[in-house]
C-alpha cells in the first residue's frame, strides 16, 4: 500500500558518532555503538490545503544497525484541531527496515485519505474534502521501532504534519529594485537571505518582520504586511490587516499599483503582482510591487520577485 523506497547510505565511524549528538536522534538501545538507533529526518511537514485527496506526502527517518538492528517501524497518527481537541490514534503504517547497510533511510509516503483513514474527531470524521481544513489543522506522527532483540519502544521524536497553503514557507529574493522618491537606492543584493510568509487562512498571507529589504517597524501590524492570492493566482493587498488595523510600511500608509498609482510608477506594475507555479520543483514565485507613502518627501517602491525555499 505504501510505496517505500529504500535509499542505502554508509557513512564513515566519525560521521555516525557525530550524528548521535543531533536532538532529533533516540538512543533506542541506550549504547550509540550498539546500533539501534531511529532518527526521525522531518519533524515538520507542510500540509497544503488543495493538492488534493492523492497528493503523496514523505517522511525520512533513519535507521543505524549495528548488533542490534531495527528491524521495522511502525507509524502512528493523530489529529489534533485548531481548537485543540484531538483524534483518536491509530496505525499509518508499518515498515520493513533492511539490516544489510549500516546506514539506512526509510522514505514513508502516504496521502490524505491515509492521513484521514480510521480517525474521529468528538465522535465525527474527518472531512473527505482537504479544502474544509482550517489553518492551524495538524497530525502528528509517531514512531514506533522493534528491533531484533525483541524490544518494541516509541521515538520520542515525532512529525508534525501542518495544515497550511501552498504558498507559505521561507523565500529567497531572485530580483529587487528598491525606490526612494524615484531614485534606484537598492537591488536584489540588498534583500534578507531568507523571507518567511505563513498562511493566515486559504488566500491570505502574512510576511514576517520584513518590508523589502527593510525590517518592517510597523509595530501597530506586529511588523508584518498582507496580501492575498486568488484562484487565478493574482496579488492583492487588502487595506487592512486581518485585524482590521490599517495596512503600514515602516510606520506610513501602506501604497500598492492598485491603491495609489501614480506614486507606483517605477516597480513594473504593468508586470507584477502574481504567481508562478512551480509544480515539477516546488519552487513558486511571488512577483510583487507595492510601498509606503512618506506624506512629506514621497513614495518608497519595492518590486521583488521571491522564490520559494525547498529544503
Amino acid at each position: 500500500m505504501k510505496n517505500i523506497k529504500k535509499i542505502l547510505v554508509t557513512f564513515s565511524l566519525l560521521g555516525l558518532i557525530f550524528s548521535c549528538t543531533e536532538n532529533n536522534t533516540d538512543l533506542l538501545t541506550g549504547n550509540k555503538d550498539e546500533g539501534g538507533l531511529l532518527t526521525v529526518k522531518n519533524n515538520l511537514i507542510g500540509y497544503v490545503v488543495g493538492n488534493g485527496n492523492t497528493f503523496q506526502y514523505k517522511s525520512t527517518v533513519n535507521a543505524f544497525q549495528s548488533t542490534v538492528k531495527v528491524i521495522s517501524v511502525a507509524v502512528y497518527k493523530q489529529f489534533t484541531n485548531t481548537n485543540g481537541i484531538s483524534s483518536n490514534k491509530t496505525l499509518l503504517g508499518n515498515y520493513s527496515c533492511p539490516t544489510i547497510s549500516q546506514s539506512v533511510n526509510l522514505e514513508l509516503n502516504f496521502t490524505y485519505l491515509e492521513l484521514i483513514s480510521g480517525l474521529t474527531v468528538s465522535g465525527s470524521p474527518i472531512p473527505s474534502d482537504d479544502t474544509l481544513l482550517n489553518i492551524g489543522d495538524y497530525w502528528t506522527l509517531t514512531y514506533v521501532t522493534t528491533t531484533d532483540d525483541g524490544q518494541v519502544q516509541e521515538n520520542t521524536s515525532s512529525t508534525k504534519v501542518a495544515v497550511g497553503t501552498r504558498f507559505a514557507g521561507n523565500y529567497k529574493c531572485i530580483s529587487a529594485l528598491y525606490y526612494r522618491i524615484g531614485v534606484l537606492t537598492a537591488s536584489t543584493a540588498d534583500w534578507p537571505a531568507v523571507t518567511t510568509i505563513e498562511s493566515v487562512n486559504s488566500t491570505t498571507y502574512r510576511v514576517k518582520k520584513y518590508f523589502g529589504y527593510f525590517t518592517n517597524t510597523s509595530t501597530a501590524t506586529g511588523g508584518d504586511f498582507y496580501f492575498t492570492i486568488d484562484s487565478n493566482d493574482n496579488i492583492s493587498y487588502p487595506a487592512t490587516t486581518p485585524d482590521g488595523v490599517p495596512q503600514e510600511g515602516n510606520t506610513l500608509p501602506f501604497i500598492s499599483c492598485a491603491s495609489n498609482p501614480n506614486q507606483m510608477t517605477n516597480v513594473n506594475c504593468g508586470n507584477s503582482n502574481f504567481v508562478t507555479r512551480d509544480n515539477v520543483n516546488g519552487k513558486d514565485k511571488l512577483t510583487m510591487s507595492f510601498g509606503y507613502l512618506n506624506p512629506s518627501t514621497g513614495p518608497r517602491e519595492f518590486y521583488q520577485v521571491m522564490e520559494k525555499i525547498v529544503e
